[in-house]
């Protein structure tokens, strides 16, 4: 994705949001009458984690069936003539973010392949560190790649191994790959998930009657009305078949580092993520920013949607009002309009508007989760001087974004990040507010219950603030950069 710094620039994308996006949502059920349609609604669920394609397999104990659609789920997944064709009790569902270029059918996920033991169909949330690597080495031995995505690898890894049972196919391609990934698997005999040793991407394991069902979120669950058993553990795989569920570690254990962002940003704010609610996580991170970085103001104001509870903790702990001074449009699509340079600066209009008759003459406290380039919070904060508000002051309930993630969320590079180029000054002046202020690293674990980021094993995984990957980088370390780009835009 290009970069511009100034907002007034003719090259800026058209309503691009300045906003970390996540790459997938995978969901999975086994031995239900209505799979395709209850893998439908959870994907409907999980929306947030990919907006740009879905897909979802079934396996009728016959034959596999698959829909890949680019675009929404509602869009492609609610008539009655898709369902039927997606036959069978048991199916798996993923929904795609692409990080740049064009999204292609040939990347939509679930992948789906014919091995010696049968069919066998693939989704993914995370990246692999290293799978530029190994697709290199595995086109030298032969293989024929027929998508971009790092998926591809792991079903290739599988087809190549000479184990016995898929399950140890399966943890034997696991143990050649590095990075984060939940992933959630079909075969004509069971159902599949996994999660990477660290666990930094989430998988969630419930039951819905003699039904079971693997989900990135509790939210899934819930709008199916199945009961959330447990989260899938780091370093497991969990085999679901009719004679139950098999466990197997194939790393062994140690602590969890669940990807920080699930909880400031990514995860939607009713969903359960490693026993925590996720809005009162986000609501603690307000009142431990006003804590932090209290302001003399006269209201709080969220920019919607994400920063809405970090706002709301903050007012209960400052005690200043939270006002909706900001509305935000739900309506707006990416395109609507071509985008001509008369109107690209009003774009952010188009899903922000200012509550003029409230913040006029008002001293106010914009909260938002995160900045990454900072050029939406300069539109922000620009309007809400033009809607006549006194003082424009912004506090963030995350730390500064100084560090690119490699891990499935779309980042920009670090000479791109606001943070990671400029002093707290320079970014307030950039963005134009009269005072600017983030939530400090301590500050976002105090918020989740402890008492601080431990140093020596910290607790999550934060590299975004810290610059402290969990996994080696390996794609990172090998091929020139361009290459790797080609390839890593597809990745997810």
């Amino acid at each position: 994705m290009t970069e511009h710094t100034d907002v007034n620039d003719p090259g800026l994308s058209w309503l691009e949001e300045d906003r970390l996006h996540e790459e997938c949502g995978v969901f999975g059920i086994f031995n239900h009458p209505d799979a395709a349609a209850l893998t439908a609604l959870g994907l409907h669920a999980l929306q947030h984690r990919g907006q740009e394609a879905a897909g979802i397999v079934t396996f009728d104990g016959a034959h596999f069936h698959t829909e890949r659609r680019l675009g929404l789920v509602g869009d492609h997944f609610t008539s009655r003539p898709v369902i039927e064709r997606l036959a069978g009790k048991v199916a798996i569902g993923h929904v795609r973010y692409s990080t740049c270029g064009d999204p292609v059918l040939r990347n939509v996920q679930p992948l789906f392949v014919d091995l010696d033991s049968g069919g066998f169909a693939l989704a993914h949330n995370g990246n692999l560190t290293n799978a530029l690597t190994l697709r290199e080495w595995l086109i030298k031995k032969g293989a024929i790649c027929q998508s971009t995505t790092d998926t591809e690898v792991i079903l290739h890894l599988v087809a190549r191994s000479e184990k016995r049972r898929f399950v140890e196919k399966f943890i034997e391609a696991l143990l050649q790959v590095e990075g984060a990934y939940a992933f959630v698997g079909l075969t004509n005999k069971k159902l599949i998930g996994a999660r990477d040793p660290y666990g930094i991407r989430p998988l969630v394991l419930g039951k819905l009657g003699e039904a079971w069902v693997l989900a990135s979120e509790t939210c899934a669950l819930d709008i199916i009305g199945a009961e959330f058993v447990r989260e899938v553990e780091n370093g497991e795989v969990v085999i679901i078949s009719h004679d139950g569920i098999e466990s197997h570690r194939f790393v062994p254990k140690y602590p969890a580092r669940l990807c920080i962002f699930e909880y400031i940003y990514f995860a939607r704010p009713d969903s359960i993520v490693g026993g925590r609610s996720v809005y009162e996580v986000r609501k603690e991170m307000g009142r431990q920013l006003a804590r932090e970085a209290p302001a003399d103001v006269d209201i709080v104001v969220p920019i919607p949607d994400s920063g809405v509870p970090a706002a709301i903790g903050y007012s209960q702990e400052s005690g200043l009002p939270f006002e909706y001074g900001i509305i935000r449009n739900h309506y707006v699509g990416r395109t609507f309009i071509e985008p001509e340079q008369r109107i690209r600066q009003l774009g952010v209009k188009l899903k922000h508007s200012a509550n003029e008759g409230l913040v006029k003459g008002k001293r106010i406290v914009l909260i938002d989760d995160s900045v990454v380039r900072g050029t939406t919070s300069v539109k922000i904060v620009q309007m809400m001087r033009e809607a006549g508000a006194k003082e424009v002051h912004m506090r963030i309930s995350s730390p500064p974004i100084t560090h690119p993630d490699f891990y499935g969320i779309d980042t920009p590079d670090q000479d791109k990040l606001l943070a990671a180029n400029r002093t707290l000054e320079e970014m307030r002046a950039f963005i134009g507010a009269d005072s600017l202020a983030f939530l400090s690293v301590d500050g976002i674990y105090k918020a989740m219950g402890y008492e601080g980021r431990d140093a020596a094993h910290p607790q999550f995984t934060d590299h975004c603030f810290t610059g402290e990957y969990p996994t080696r980088l390996r794609d990172r370390e090998g091929p020139p950069a361009q290459k790797q780009l080609s390839f890593l835009a597809e990745v997810g």
